[in-house]
């Protein structure tokens, strides 16, 4: 008998060794001599290790020329070795402690002759407090912000991409489930589920299937799940689940999502309960469109800004621009939210291997929102979306 072969979320340790190389060879661009970040995104994309983030720093130091150091309080130091997280691990005992964290880093790099007089570069993410504390330990280093590990995980590695064409896999079943559970309430002549009710479906489906199939889960937030709406509570574009129950006529909206190897994908449908009136049709064939050809606009060497110009054109020229109440799309990655975005003050270059959220939307107050949505791929010739749900009318319409 043989066995299923299971996918593994964790990412090779040596795979940390090519993020790194490709940040040293940007901070000598940048004329840096190293960079700190305690973004728990920037940790995990540059060391593998991944934890929850509290009071007490987690951060890495990078050098151009030197080691990669992981601080860590003492409590989060077996679970960064438990994944293997490529660096030289140094940790404190406490936070605030009697030794502050980041003197536990100071001598760290002070002992491998890599503190004085550096230029040090800094994520824009740091607040003030923090980057006051690194300043009082190692105060002969010369600071400055930088965005260098964001615009590195712009593009993202093979391995990355299996992360999130896995991610995509999942949101679709959890597409596919909550459609299921509609379907199965109408077919049994009960009452239709509330917004909860199906956001605990699509939610659990996604959970017990990495659970199910995957190993080395790593667990972020949100694992699976995503926003759930009908009728005008989906008219805000970022409304939250309610006790709402689905109603004949509703226009509702699933907008899931989830996480493998902390990679996101985001994939979003709209609904039709029952036979779609014409302002139904109109509102959702014009998202369609819209979608459709910012997808064929999302291309290697086009800006973020055209891109965003020529899909939401499509909803301008219908004459619905008054529901616009968002941009194109973003960058999807280890945030559900990154850079770069498909937006008209964003000049960035799209190039293969970046993965963006196509997902034009319509918002009538007191009717409904209408959302299509898509993580693209960029490939060497434009790009593919990695989610495949139906996405037209007919196959968005459940029949009573």
């Amino acid at each position: 008998m043989t066995t299923a072969t299971r996918f593994t979320q964790a990412l090779a340790p040596e795979f940390f060794d090519r993020v790194q190389e490709r940040v040293r060879s940007r901070l000598v661009e940048e004329n840096l001599d190293a960079i700190l970040t305690d973004d728990p995104e920037d940790v995990a994309y540059l060391t593998g290790f991944f934890h929850h983030p509290c009071e007490r720093p987690v951060a890495v130091w990078l050098a151009a020329d030197g080691p990669t150091v992981l601080l860590t309080p003492r409590l989060e130091r077996e679970n960064a070795e438990r994944q293997q997280a490529r660096a030289r691990i140094v940790s404190y005992v406490e936070f605030p402690g009697i030794e502050a964290p980041f003197a536990t880093l100071a001598t760290e790099v002070d002992r491998v002759g890599a503190g004085g007089g550096l230029r040090v570069g800094f994520t824009t993410h740091m607040t003030h407090e923090r980057l006051a504390a690194v300043r009082r330990e190692l105060p002969s280093a010369v600071y400055q912000p930088t965005t260098v590990v964001t615009r590195a995980r712009y593009v993202k590695f093979d391995e990355e991409i299996a992360l999130h064409r896995e991610a995509a896999r999942i949101t679709d079943l959890m597409l596919d489930a909550g459609v299921a559970l509609v379907r199965e309430a109408v077919a049994a002549g009960g009452r239709l589920p509330s917004e909860a009710e199906l956001a605990s479906r699509v939610t659990g489906t996604g959970v017990s299937t990495m659970y199910a199939e995957h190993d080395n889960v790593v667990v972020v937030a949100p694992l699976a799940g995503g926003l759930v709406y009908a009728g005008p509570n989906s008219a805000f574009p970022h409304g939250l689940p309610s006790g709402y129950q689905l109603s004949p006529g509703d226009t509702f909206m699933l907008s899931l999502g989830c996480a493998v190897g902390g990679r996101f994908v985001e994939g979003e449908r709209t609904f039709v309960l029952g036979t779609p009136t014409s302002d139904q049709i109109r509102f959702h064939d014009t998202i369609h469109r819209a979608q459709s050809i910012g997808g064929q606009a999302i291309r290697p060497g086009t800006e973020c800004r055209e891109a965003n110009a020529a899909c939401l054109a499509v909803i301008e020229e219908a004459g619905l621009g008054e529901y616009i109440r968002h941009r194109q799309g973003h960058g999807i990655g280890l945030g559900m939210h990154e850079p770069p975005w498909l937006e008209a003050g964003d000049e960035t270059l799209l190039q293969p291997g970046m993965i963006v959220s196509n997902e034009p939307g319509i918002y009538v107050p007191g009717h409904a929102g209408y959302r299509i949505s898509d993580s693209m791929l960029v490939t060497e010739s434009g790009s593919v979306p990695l989610t495949a749900f139906p996405r037209g009318l007919v196959d968005c319409t459940i029949q009573l």
